[in-house]
């Protein structure tokens, strides 16, 4: 089975950290851009921040730049979305995805989303004060 699923979501106020994990089981990351995708209730999806296979390259919207940050690690099969200095409008359900697309960029990734991939069922991420 191709398997992702997250965790670490949860409730925080304003100015709050929270890390987010998407472990992958059924297949190997390593070898896929990963991303990081939200939605909230009435809004768009939003492409926040993708990796590349490697880790090397890196994508963030404008909205999350500066206070998010994306790392892998291939050998746990997990990558990870480190979310500092959160506000209310980060407010949403996170969604890890794999992109499965012969040829991406971690841009491409983010911004289109994967037309061909495997996602997880989302973790809720809520900031309140």
């Amino acid at each position: 089975q191709v398997q992702i699923v997250e965790s670490g979501g949860g409730s925080v106020q304003p100015g709050e950290s929270l890390r987010l994990s998407c472990v992958a089981s059924g297949f190997t990351l390593d070898v896929y851009a990963i991303g990081w995708f939200r939605q909230a209730p009435g809004k768009e999806r939003e492409g926040v921040s993708c990796i590349s296979s490697s880790g090397g390259i890196t994508y963030y919207s404008d909205s999350v730049k500066g206070r998010f940050t994306i790392s892998r690690d291939n050998a746990k099969n997990t990558v990870y979305l480190q979310m500092n200095s959160l506000k209310p409008e980060d407010t949403a359900v996170y969604y890890c995805a794999a992109d499965f697309s012969p040829s991406t960029t971690a841009q491409a990734t983010c911004v289109r989303g994967p037309s061909l991939g495997s996602w997880g069922q989302g973790t809720q991420v809520t900031v309140s004060s």
